[in-house]
């Protein structure tokens, strides 16, 4: 079955105009997005499984292939032909590296609804090309009667913006955790929801997904233009996350080394065979998502080595001790001025460039001096009883130190409320923040970056979040003080 071309043609505008809408009501959260579209799902696996069993029906010799010793027939007959159909046969798996729920509602949904619709589908379509071999043009909608194939191509089309929605959902989570790691620039994150703290929302990387999305529509036009850089893509992130999760089972669950490195092995194995089978297509389009995933990786190390020499300059220039610092402040400072000072300060140990700047300008300071630092936790989430630590190192002086995960947001206000109630006696509603602005240069000689590269860091320090909104700070209660970084 094949549609007119004059449908074809608003293949690729329908497309576009339903991305755009997509990405425009993500600011509402994944939560109302699913409950709107959820139950669609279940419809759409439903009926995909019922249009898979009528067919069956009609020629179940197609049965047979549940039977192994076809596949194995198969492979000893046609090795080679085998090998290139695995890369076509392995976009029947691709979806499952966007499953991010909970355990227990990925298997209730994959084994009770997802992958019997599946089989059936797919089996369903095999048995539609024995039984009229013409219809392998277009196998799917060829399925449902004609009356049936509009109303499945919306259906279709809803089922695939809920799929999308996981991945943008993804997306917010994995940025998120990135800038907690160090491996991206600060960005706006908006919770979505107050019962699930992994529901953000980030306009910044919400809109550049959108405009690349657009792009990659327009330049590939049809999705069998882009199934081999699917294939490559998802094949690809399969292999990478099973290698990793060697790390994960030998120092957080203990494996024996040679235990983990079996089991890991075995699947690296099959995956590596789908991609080196997906790898045939690169010139056909796999090249697109090697290109896009170097120039993130490229960014990624980019800004982290740029934020590790600007933190590793700013420790060099707090070469003066605490203790010391703090016995100038009696000396220098003229007056203490009512309410709380809270300096966020990247060094937990010394004067920061920033206070040493404020002291031989300013020569003031609040009555209450509390220096914020956030300490990154390899941790999704810190508990609480284990996040916040207060300690009084006298002069009215405090260092607060707080340990978030990769899955936690800053939040300075929320901060000072917690450390209150766990005694932190000051007054919140006299407060004021200060923060140091960098101005970040490359020095001549002996820099620790080449041009390139600071080019880059430079580039992504410019557009990155303004301090005071990553970490929620009012912006009326502000104080920037500038200092120049060389690296």
């Amino acid at each position: 079955m094949k549609f007119s071309p004059n449908a074809a043609s608003f293949v690729v505008p329908a497309t576009l105009v339903i991305l755009v809408g997509l990405f425009a009501l993500q600011y509402r959260g994944t939560g109302s997005v699913g409950r709107l579209f959820g139950p669609v799902m279940v419809v759409w696996f439903v009926v995909i499984g019922i249009l898979g069993i009528v067919n069956i029906w009609a020629a179940p010799a197609i049965l047979e292939a549940f039977n192994p010793r076809e596949a194995v027939r198969f492979a000893i007959a046609s090795p080679t032909t085998l090998f290139i159909v695995l890369g076509g046969v392995f976009l029947a798996l691709t979806g499952g590296e966007a499953l991010y729920a909970g355990r227990p509602a990925i298997r209730l949904a994959w084994f009770g609804l997802v992958l019997p619709a599946l089989i059936l589908c797919y089996f369903g379509q095999g048995a539609l090309v024995l039984v009229n071999p013409k219809a392998v043009e277009n196998p799917f909608y060829s399925l449902a009667p004609v009356w049936a194939v509009v109303p499945l191509v919306v259906l279709a089309a809803l089922a695939t913006i809920i799929a999308s929605q996981a991945l943008i959902s993804g997306v917010f989570s994995m940025t998120r955790q990135a800038i907690q790691m160090g491996l991206s620039p600060r960005c706006k994150v908006a919770p979505t929801s107050s019962d699930e703290a992994g529901q953000v929302y980030l306009p910044m990387a919400n809109w550049l997904l959108m405009v690349g999305t657009l792009l990659v529509v327009i330049m590939f036009g049809t999705s069998d233009a882009f199934a081999s850089a699917y294939g490559i893509a998802v094949s690809g992130t399969m292999l990478v996350t099973t290698i990793l999760l060697y790390r994960v089972a030998v120092h957080r669950w203990n494996w024996p080394p040679i235990v983990a490195g079996a089991v890991i092995g075995f699947f690296s194995a099959i995956e590596a065979i789908l991609l080196v089978s997906n790898s045939l297509k690169i010139v056909q389009g796999g090249w697109f998502p090697l290109l896009v995933g170097g120039a993130i990786a490229t960014l990624m190390l980019c800004w982290r080595k740029g934020s590790l020499e600007v933190r590793q300059r700013l420790y060099d220039m707090s070469i003066l001790p605490l203790d010391r610092f703090l016995t100038y402040v009696d000396d220098l400072v003229i007056g203490r001025a009512p309410g709380l000072g809270v300096w966020l300060t990247k060094v937990e140990h010394g004067a920061s460039p920033m206070l040493i700047r404020h002291l031989q300008h300013n020569r003031v300071f609040h009555e209450r001096v509390a220096l914020l630092s956030f300490v990154p936790d390899r941790r999704p989430r810190v508990p609480f009883g284990e996040r916040h630590k207060v300690e009084g190192i006298g002069h009215g002086f405090y260092r607060v130190q707080v340990w978030l995960g990769f899955m936690q947001t800053p939040d300075i206000p929320r901060t000072l409320e917690n450390i209150q109630i766990l005694g932190f006696d000051s007054d919140l509603d006299r407060k004021h923040y200060y923060l140091a602005h960098e101005t970040v240069v490359r020095r001549e000689k002996d820099s620790a970056m080449g041009p390139v590269s600071f080019a880059i860091f430079s580039f992504l320090s410019r557009i990155s979040s303004r301090a005071p909104d990553y970490f929620k700070i009012p912006n009326d209660g502000v104080i920037e003080v500038g200092f120049r970084v060389e690296i």
